[in-house]
């Protein structure tokens, strides 16, 4: 059996005038992630981790932001072809682990919706797909809701 592990960290700045996607979930804030796509900064950890576990570079290099194709384009859609490069290399999902960083919103009662989209992408069941919040108890850029961070970690194997 082959397996391995990936880790995935992102970043994004919360402004106004932007809409909040996270975990393919559209969640209602006066402000949202700035970014170059939808800036779902779940999602983007999520394919880090993706590409990282079988070193195949990083969200940047598949989806650079310099190419006016992935302008405002939806995360899932990256998630998607992420996993389709992942699957062609001959591996399989087996589970993901995700914390969320961020003082507000609020999303517990977002996360079961998000735990779906992320499953159906993946072709994983729910119980496959961990998210988790906290908060930096108002330290730093995070406390300030300047912005939020993502971090994601993934169990790969081998099919047979």
């Amino acid at each position: 059996m082959s397996i391995r592990i990936g880790f995935g960290i992102d970043f994004h700045q919360l402004v106004e005038g932007r809409d909040l996607w996270i975990g393919g979930i559209k969640i209602p804030h006066h402000k949202g992630a700035k970014g170059h796509s939808d800036a779902d900064v779940l999602l983007h950890a999520i394919c880090d981790a993706l590409l990282g576990a079988l070193s195949l570079g990083d969200i940047g290099t598949h989806f650079p932001d310099t190419d006016p194709a992935y302008k405002n384009i939806d995360s899932k859609i990256l998630l998607a072809q992420t996993f389709k490069l992942i699957s062609s290399k001959g591996y399989k999902v087996i589970n993901i682990d995700s914390s969320l960083c961020l003082e507000a919103p609020k999303i517990k009662s977002h996360v079961a919706e998000m735990q779906s989209c992320i499953a159906n992408i993946l072709d994983l069941t729910v119980e496959d797909v961990s998210v988790k919040a906290t908060t930096t108890e108002k330290m730093g850029f995070v406390g300030r809701e300047e912005g939020l961070i993502a971090y994601a970690t993934v169990l790969l194997e081998k099919k047979n």
